[in-house]
């Protein structure tokens, strides 16, 4: 199977400030990608352009083997920083302001929920809702749409061990789904046990890409490529 995104030389600056510095991605249709990086090395920024969020400066994206257009958005489903919840509103309420926002058949709305595990909260408002459960309700507003590419950025950010453990359960089960999934994230532990490859950004370049081996030491990994030495 080939790569589902890549992206060109991708560059994004702000006041002349590079935070994106010739990103070249390559995920393969079907995978886990970890994308890792310290704090501040233009993670969110690079994936805000995939998402249409953001333009670039230079460089280009590919989506299924075309250069990607707007129309291309409707393929990607993106949890970026806080999921964007009704508080007031229940689970279910929340994915039919989406289906019509979206033009999507409300049967839609069933087959997100029961993926996420949120099919049982009937009238309970997205306000009184755990962070775990708000975390698995934001990513069912990116399910709704049917998306080829699933965007989850920090998704474990704030939860407990359990709704980790059950996130990285619902993560790894997405590829069997047909939906290939970018995870963006600064912990390596969260990356290690879902990524089959990752992608390793320091102060805005990709300086390492490859399939994630069984029993490499990931966090000795990281802190080589971070710390500017040589990775066989």
């Amino acid at each position: 199977m080939g790569n589902l995104l890549e992206t060109n030389a991708l560059t994004k600056t702000f006041k002349g400030q590079t935070a994106v510095d010739h990103v070249s991605l390559h995920v393969p249709e079907g995978s886990v990608y970890g994308l890792l990086g310290p704090n501040g090395a233009g993670k969110s920024t690079l994936l805000k352009m995939v998402c249409g969020m953001l333009r670039p400066t230079s460089g280009s994206i590919a989506f299924a083997g075309r250069p990607w257009t707007r129309a291309d958005l409707d393929g990607i489903g993106a949890l970026i920083e806080t999921p964007p919840l009704y508080d007031n509103l229940t689970a279910r309420e929340n994915l039919r302001v989406r289906t019509t926002l979206l033009g999507v058949p409300e049967s839609r709305i069933d087959e997100a929920l029961a993926t996420v595990e949120l099919a049982h909260t009937g009238s309970k408002r997205a306000g009184q809702f755990s962070l775990g459960m708000k975390q698995r309700l934001g990513i069912a507003l990116a399910l709704v749409g049917s998306p080829r590419l699933l965007i989850l950025d920090e998704p474990t950010n704030g939860l407990d061990p359990v709704g980790i453990q059950e996130l990285r359960a619902l993560i790894r089960s997405f590829p069997e789904r047909g939906i290939t999934v970018v995870l963006s994230s600064h912990i390596l532990n969260e990356v290690e046990h879902v990524a089959d490859l990752v992608g390793i950004i320091v102060e805005g370049r990709l300086a390492f890409e490859a399939p994630l081996d069984t029993g490499v030491d990931l966090e000795r990994l990281f802190m080589d490529v971070c710390m500017g030495k040589a990775v066989a």
